[in-house]
């Protein structure tokens, strides 16, 4: 079982949706919601950040855009073709 304390906000259409990872994937579950207004005071004074998730269900973080971001740079100096090799590789394309 697994309890989770989230704070959303229910737009003008009267609509609440909640959409959170787990670990949990294609099987059945309860799910209990209970809604408690917050007070305005409290909204408010809690400024904190939402966690934001990865496609993965990861929390993602300033380190781990990070190292996505210097990962991605390296894949793109590794697999970097330079100019002589694109000519020739046109050039090969030409004789077909």
């Amino acid at each position: 079982m697994e309890t989770m304390k989230l704070r959303s906000h229910i737009g003008a259409d009267g609509i609440l949706q909640i959409q959170t990872p787990t670990d949990l994937k294609d099987t059945n579950v309860e799910v209990v919601v209970v809604i408690q207004p917050l007070a305005d005071a409290e909204v408010a004074t809690s400024s904190e950040a939402q966690a934001q998730y990865n496609a993965w269900g990861k929390p993602t973080t300033k380190k781990s855009i990070s190292n996505a971001i210097a990962r991605m740079e390296q894949l793109r100096r590794e697999v970097a073709l330079d100019k002589t090799s694109i000519r020739s590789m046109i050039e090969e394309g030409r004789r077909f």
